[in-house]
């Protein structure tokens, strides 16, 4: 039986992966990037059975970071994201809500650095920076569970955006090409936006590999 079970929800405008992940054997549960619906995101936690623990965040895009205040005060639990998100997460201007009339400053209470290993929920965890969509977008790697949360970083035959406050095309390559590098084809992969895909599936088609 595996230790993980994954739970996702698509919330807001623009339909980003919010995802549950539960430690079954302590139902202890990691909620990563709560975009918006806080409402929709307490129910796949009550519908999964589990207590989360900590919010992680991906990086600060509006679409990521909309409920992070509501479900951090339902459940009292601590936000990660990457040290180098520290600026575009308390700046509305940079995260987008201000653009979208809903402005907000998040500040992280546990800031992570590049191939940093800490445990969470009973899971092993390794951060891994990968600037490009953001400065500080990161993803988060479970090696015991070989499950890879990349946020905008890495999707389905792609990658995120590059046009944003901190973006950078050149750094968002050299991104990917490091994930693919460090990581075992038999990986799945977690992406912010559309659906699931495999280490292995993107070293053999992803167009900017």
């Amino acid at each position: 039986m595996k230790q993980m079970k994954v739970g996702q929800c698509r919330v807001g405008m623009v339909r980003t992966n919010c995802y549950g992940l539960l430690n079954t054997k302590t139902n202890e549960m990691i909620l990563v990037d709560p975009g918006d619906s806080p409402d929709a995101i307490a129910s796949m936690a009550e519908q999964m059975g589990g207590q989360p623990v900590a919010i992680f965040l991906t990086h600060g895009h509006y679409d990521h970071i909309l409920a992070v205040e509501a479900v951090k005060e339902k459940y009292q639990i601590p936000v990660y994201a990457c040290r180098k998100e520290e600026e575009l997460l308390k700046d509305p201007q940079l995260n987008l809500t201000a653009m979208i009339h809903r402005p907000m400053s998040i500040r992280p209470d546990e800031m992570v650095e590049d191939l940093e290993e800490f445990t969470v929920a009973g899971f092993q965890i390794q951060a891994i920076h990968t600037p490009g969509h953001t400065q500080g977008s990161v993803c988060y790697h479970f090696p015991k569970e070989k499950l890879l949360v990349s946020g905008d970083t890495l999707f389905c035959g792609s990658v995120g955006r590059t046009d944003l406050p901190t973006g950078s095309g050149a750094q968002i390559v050299e991104s990917l090409h490091r994930l693919l590098e460090m990581l075992s084809e038999d990986t799945d992969v977690l992406p912010g936006h559309e659906s699931a895909t495999t280490i292995g599936y993107e070293k053999r088609y992803n167009p900017f590999v």
